[in-house]
């Protein structure tokens, strides 16, 4: 089966570029048909490729949700074995359990902190929409331009 770009090749061939008439109808017709059909299959892979893409999602949803109960009950059960063993070592031949001691601040009421031993954390990212606004206005924003993109719509 030829390429989309050899039958739009032949398309031209079956013109008579100068006069614009046509040498082959028949072949013509043909390659329409080969095109339509090339384009069809393009467009029914594209369909399978996004309905793959929503099934591995899906997936990886559920995993990412089974990942978060096996972490939250490890965490539940590593508490129950601190209170249980009280801080003091276990071990047998399969495992070992010991204890380290660790500090952290945990915070109360953060309106009460005093504010030299607050951080200030800014971001910044482009406002597109007010850019556009400002963009289709006829107005000129550094660094930015208007492009108009043509979205294949699937069904």
């Amino acid at each position: 089966m030829a390429s989309l770009y050899e039958i739009e090749q032949a398309i031209l061939e079956c013109v008579d570029l100068e006069t614009g008439e046509l040498i082959d109808p028949e072949r013509l017709e043909s390659l329409f048909m080969e095109r339509n059909q090339k384009i069809e299959n393009v467009v029914l892979w594209i369909k399978n490729l996004q309905s793959d893409a929503l099934a591995f999602k899906a997936e990886k949803d559920a995993f990412a949700e089974r990942e978060r109960a096996a972490t939250k009950k490890a965490e539940q059960l590593k508490a129950w074995l601190a209170q249980a063993l009280g801080g003091q070592k276990f071990s047998t031949g399969r495992c070992a359990v010991s204890f380290r001691r660790s500090e952290q601040v945990e915070i109360l009421d953060e309106n009460s902190i005093p504010q030299d031993m607050m951080i200030q954390k800014v971001s910044f990212s482009p406002d597109k929409v007010e850019i556009k606004k400002l963009l289709k206005a006829g107005q000129e924003v550094g660094g930015c331009r208007l492009v108009e993109n043509f979205n294949a719509q699937i069904k």
